[in-house]
């Protein structure tokens, strides 16, 4: 495989190979297409990817996560070609990741671990950054003994059982589980006074944004709100909740925009977010915003419902937002080919009759960037609002 180039990033960045299994039953286009996540989040984190591995296996070793013969041609190339760092594709387990470290000549980081540093980079205020730091201690606790290898062959003195290392695991173990019993006492002091905040904001209609990362929930969100949430062509531009108040024609309701999800969110991040996600469960209304130009739009999809099943949002009323019809593509069937149709080959308009006739509940097709559509989402949205605000006030049905 040749080596990737990429003029736009400078030399300074430090080099990776990613790495994924692909089980037998998938195809190698999917595993491709995870691996492209991959290297997005590489390139959010600051790394650039030069080269991929892959190895079909009925199921990623628990001992080296690929074959022996394989990681050795992934730690020879890496060592002649001065790799910096290997990414793989799955949480590794703490006993994997002692076992490639000793075989591999560069720094080893999972798919969890590389989420878990982009979100450290990215955490701006003290609550973001202590939900952060708690995920991060958390999965870092189990994997310590990693970090000391080169202390245990030190054996301690007269009388004494237990090496240098030891004593040394130890001692940081202990430091960390305090660590995170403080974070937790933080947080828990941090989610009540969002729950009074929250409680304090009367009983407003609540719409959140929801979604996969990087789909477009803050640029709609700015659209919507006129406000100047950040938005960015990376993963995870946004980690802090932003709430704003929106006045539709003198119907006013809250609209916030959350994190974003992703395939194989780390369960740490998905705990130490709870009051972040709090707006999402505590919403009336949830946007669901899907970039309808990316290949595995329908997988995200997906992801993001099985997420929200998984926080208790999974029966809250839904709005259907395809965004970014503007980047959408398609490419034209064979008359002569009689395989199915795939994504790739079906036009927009024919996306939007088959979403339009089965998705079962309200949506939309539009483009936040370019303003597509969004007469027509505001005047959708502000029925719904108003639907749900004269359910709960039927006698103020006069200010609308």
């Amino acid at each position: 495989m040749e080596e990737k180039k990429n003029d736009t990033i400078t030399d300074s960045m430090e080099r990776a190979v990613l790495i994924a299994v692909t089980p037998d039953a998938a195809d190698n286009r999917r595993t491709e297409e995870y691996l492209d996540e991959l290297e997005f989040l590489a390139e959010t984190a600051g790394i650039r990817s030069v080269r991929r591995f892959t190895q079909r296996l009925p199921q990623p070793s628990s001992r080296i996560y690929v074959g022996p013969g394989k990681l050795e041609e992934i730690a020879a190339w890496c060592k002649e070609h001065e790799i910096d760092v290997a990414i793989f594709d799955d949480e590794l387990s703490p006993a994997q990741t002692r076992n490639i470290e000793g075989a591999m000549p560069c720094r080893i980081l999972d798919r969890t671990r590389l989420i878990l540093d982009i979100f450290l980079s990215r955490a701006r205020t003290a609550y973001a950054k202590t939900q952060v730091q708690l995920a991060h201690h958390e999965y870092m606790l189990p994997r310590l003994s990693g970090l000391w290898t080169h202390l245990e062959r030190q054996r301690g003195g007269t009388g004494t059982r237990g090496g240098a290392g030891e004593r040394e695991i130890e001692t940081d173990r202990r430091i960390i589980r305090n660590r995170i019993a403080k974070l937790k006492e933080d947080l828990q002091k941090i989610d009540r006074q969002m729950a009074v905040q929250r409680s304090n904001r009367g009983q407003l209609v609540r719409v959140a944004l929801v979604g996969y990362t990087n789909v477009g929930k803050s640029t709609l969100m700015n659209l919507i709100a006129k406000s100047d949430v950040f938005a960015e062509n990376k993963l995870f531009a946004t980690l802090d909740t932003t709430v704003r108040k929106v006045v539709f024609d003198n119907l006013p309701f809250l609209l916030s925009d959350t994190v974003g999800f992703i395939r194989k969110l780390p369960t740490q991040l998905i705990e130490s977010f709870k009051s972040t996600l709090d707006e999402v469960r505590e919403a009336d209304l949830l946007i669901h915003v899907v970039d309808i130009s990316h290949p595995q739009f329908e997988e995200q999809l997906d992801i993001v419902k099985q997420t929200l099943q998984e926080i208790g949002a999974g029966d809250k009323p839904v709005y259907l937002v395809f965004n970014k019809v503007d980047a959408y593509t398609y490419v034209a069937k064979d008359p002569d080919d009689l395989t199915p149709p795939t994504r790739e080959n079906r036009t927009l308009e024919e996306l939007q009759r088959t979403w339009f006739a089965n998705a079962g509940t309200p949506c939309i097709f539009l483009s936040a960037r370019e303003r597509t559509n969004i007469d027509k989402f505001r005047s959708d949205l502000y029925g719904m609002v108003r639907e749900i605000h004269a359910g709960r006030y039927p006698f103020n049905n006069f200010l609308y």
